[in-house]
Parts: structure tokens; sequence; C-alpha cells
């Protein structure tokens, strides 16, 4: 071996030596302080068979938020029959929720009634975010909304809660029409940008991202969650924050596609909406498409934009009202407005907020001749 191999071969080994006792020292760090990767337990929910009480339950309560503790006496007779093969499982991992009560139209909302003389109803239409997933019935936008609304005009109008978790279009479409029983003055139509129709082929790509709502991978209800003590906890680390780039960046472009021209359902999508306004007008009601953001780096390079900007576009052109719910969120702390570290759902502050940016364009638009 010449002189100039030698040298460079004992460099190498000296850096692998180096890089090896470096890792160590981190390695022996990472224990020294107990570090271990972060496993929260995801949430879950129980209901009855007739879905008229439902309970979203969670791992931990840490903004003393959730009303429920399902360990306590009274809250084990009133809850129990609802899973009762689960339900002592739950009370050990998920003891912490929050209950939702549904009309026979599936809406968390009182049962449909006729319209007061000279009121106008007000319907807050969309997905779990409208319907005020992990939120109590008293603090979702649709109820701070009746309030801004009353003190802005009191006795004039009346919110109803039009929202059902779970439903993209077509779902949508059809709970839309089943929520033309409320005879509505105005719809207001609180779009999450999963939304749009997605075909199989379009679908297909989400086992491959985070919904950037609701954590889906955490260790089921009968598994403590727990780390190997043989494994590296630095490559756990490492490991952790790569694939959380790569899932992010799958993610980014999943949400950003859906709602343009790579996303085959997206035409659909967009008669979806047209025919949501189109039926509206002529029954001499109107609607309103607000979008909500995800609840994702809205301190900073929140990564949605161009999906807003592709709805406001439709809309605008279509002559739909629009309003953004966006700027009500822009540079808060993202975190502070979920529900649960494994529920990104909008929280209670998140709810009040986007109520406060409606109310007077709801005020506006109901009254407009």
């Amino acid at each position: 071996m010449s002189p100039r191999a030698r040298a460079v071969a004992g460099n190498l080994v000296l850096a692998f030596a180096t890089s090896a006792l470096v890792a160590g020292g981190v390695e022996a760090a990472l224990r020294l302080v107990g570090f271990a990767p972060e496993r929260q337990l995801a949430s879950r929910r129980i209901y009855d068979a007739r879905w008229t009480t439902l309970l979203d339950c969670y791992p931990s309560n840490p903004r003393g938020y959730f009303d429920i503790d399902l360990r306590r006496p009274e809250n084990d007779a009133r809850y129990r029959a609802l899973a009762p093969h689960r339900f002592d499982v739950l009370q050990q991992h998920h003891p912490w929720a929050v209950e939702s009560r549904y009309n026979a139209m599936r809406f968390r909302d009182a049962p449909v009634a006729p319209k007061a003389p000279g009121v106008k109803r007000v319907l807050l239409f969309g997905d779990s975010f409208a319907e005020g997933q992990g939120v109590r019935q008293d603090d979702t936008a649709a109820r701070v909304l009746q309030r801004l609304v009353d003190a802005r005009a009191p006795g004039r109008f009346e919110v109803r809660n039009a929202g059902r978790r779970g439903l993209d279009f077509p779902e949508l479409f059809e709970a839309f029409e089943q929520a033309q029983a409320y005879e509505p003055d105005l719809v207001v139509y609180a779009l999450v940008l999963n939304d749009a129709l997605q075909p199989p082929e379009f679908r297909a790509r989400q086992r491959f991202v985070n919904d950037w709502i609701l954590d889906r991978e955490r260790t089921p209800d009968e598994a403590e969650p727990a780390s190997s003590p043989l494994r590296s906890r630095l490559f756990e680390l490492v490991a952790g924050r790569v694939e959380a780039w790569r899932v992010g960046r799958e993610t980014t472009r999943w949400y950003l596609d859906m709602w343009s021209d790579a996303n085959p359902g997206w035409p659909r999508t967009r008669e979806y909406i047209a025919e949501m306004d189109a039926r509206l007008r002529h029954k001499g009601a109107r609607f309103l498409v607000a979008p909500w953001p995800l609840f994702v780096s809205l301190e900073s390079g929140y990564p949605f934009e161009p999906a807003h900007e592709a709805l406001r576009r439709f809309c605008i052109g279509r002559g739909i009202a629009y309003h953004d719910l966006l700027p009500a969120f822009r540079d808060r702390r993202t975190s502070e407005l979920w529900v649960h570290a494994v529920d990104r759902h909008p929280n209670e502050i998140a709810h009040r907020l986007a109520a406060e940016s409606l109310a007077p364009e709801v005020v506006a638009l109901a009254d407009a001749p």
C-alpha cells in the first residue's frame, strides 16, 4: 500500500472511530436523561347503536378541558353500556372524554323543527370540524356563532349545527341534501382540505401520508406504549425525524394535489359545490364557502395556501360567496389550537376564533337583499 493510500485509510479509520465515539456519547446521554420516543395512545370513540350518544376518548387531559373521567363511578354507570366489552380498557388507557349527542338525522343538534316567524336559519355545514369533534357542545363554532349573532341582532337568527364527522364528497353532498329539511336561509359550508372527491387511485396515496388531523399510527388500546431497552435511542431519534420529514413532504403534496388537476376528482368536486349553491339560490337561500385551515405550521410557512387559493379562484369565478378562515388563525401557535396532540381537530379556542370570523359575514349575507 502506498504512503498516500495508508494516509487515506488512516483518516477514514480515525473518522469512523470519532463518529462512533460521538454516537456512543450521544446514545449514553440520551439514555442518561431517559429519552424515549413519544408514543401516546391514539384517541378512541364509543357510541350507541342508534348513534345518539358518542364519546371521544383520550389518553390524557393536558389542558384540563375534557370534562368526563370514565374512572368516576357515576360515569362508569352512565357510559359503560356504550361499549361493555371495551370499557375497562378505555378506563385504563383513555379515561378522559367529551360527549356528543345527535338528532335523528345524525347531526349534533336539536331535532328539526319549523322556523319561528321572522327568524332566519343558518346552517353550519361540514364534517368533523363543523360538528366539533373533541369539543363540548356549547363550545362548538355553531353555538358560539349563535351567541355572537344574537349580540349583533337579537332574535333574528337561528344557527344550527349540520356537521357530520367522517364525510367527504360524494357523501358530503348527500348530507347537504338531507340538511335541507332545516329549510335554511343560509348554509355556511365549513370546508376542510380533505373534503374533495378522491377516486380510488388518488385515495390510495393516503396510505403513505398522515392526514394531519388524527394520529392513526399509535399503539392500540390493549398495549402500553413502550420502547425496547435494546433499541438505540439515537437511531430512534434520527429515524423518527427522517420519517416525519418524508411523511410531511408526501402529505403536503397529497393535499395540494387534491385541489388541482392532479386529482381526477377535482372537477366533480367543483360541480358538487356549484350544485349546492344553485339549489340554495333556487330556494331563495344563500351559500357561503368558508374553508378551515389544517392546523399545521400556522406560526410560519403554512404549506397549504395554494389549496385555499384554488378554492377562492373557483368560488369567485362562479359567483359563490367565499370567506377564508385562515387569516383568523395565522401566526398563532398551532399546537395551542389542537383538541389533543393525537387529535388535531380544532379545539374550543379555534372554534371561537372561527365563529368570530364568521359572525359579521353571516349577518351581512343573511340580511342581503
